[in-house]
């Protein structure tokens, strides 16, 4: 017995247009869920950027206070504000202290934006043999809402990274 299969113009119609509407639907949500994880994606790059930037530094204010162990004082116990002044950026013909925390501001400046800040500090009068920190503060709005109201206020949004070493 052979048997023959017989489609009906209703059944072969295809698609209906509250399918299509459905399938536009998932397709866009799910497009904008990829957008929302792009985005997130570029905010966790740039604090991380950020973030090795300040270590990059305190560990080069470090190094310097280790080359230099005699005059070592000369670095710490001083704030550092952020400058990006061309004429502070371009390393004099002297070498030494001045000149180098001169310079390491214009670095900071140009890293971290002109609201970065750093301070150095010793635990002996003359940081040799004793512990030494670097504190570098920076302006992250993207991520410090510490009252969780959904926005980063001014007085929110810095970032510190510490780092501490003997000399």
């Amino acid at each position: 017995m052979k048997r023959t299969l017989t489609f009906s113009p209703r059944q072969a119609a295809g698609f209906s247009l509250i399918e299509v509407m459905i399938a536009i639907l998932v397709m866009a949500l799910g497009l904008l869920g990829f957008a929302l994880l792009q985005t997130m994606s570029v905010r966790f790059t740039q604090s991380a950027n950020q973030r090795t930037q300040a270590a990059n530094l305190a560990y080069d204010m470090l190094d310097q206070m280790r080359t230099n162990r005699l005059t070592a004082a000369q670095y710490a116990d001083d704030d550092y504000a952020a400058t990006s002044t061309p004429a502070s950026c371009v390393p004099g013909a002297t070498v030494g202290a001045d000149a180098y925390k001169t310079v390491w501001q214009c670095r900071l400046g140009k890293a971290l934006g002109a609201d970065a800040s750093a301070v150095v500090a010793c635990d002996t009068s003359n940081c040799v043999g004793g512990g030494v920190s670097v504190d570098i503060t920076w302006r992250d709005q993207r991520w410090n809402d510490a009252d969780n109201d959904g926005t980063v206020a001014d007085t929110e949004g810095n970032q510190t990274f510490r780092t501490v070493t003997r000399l």
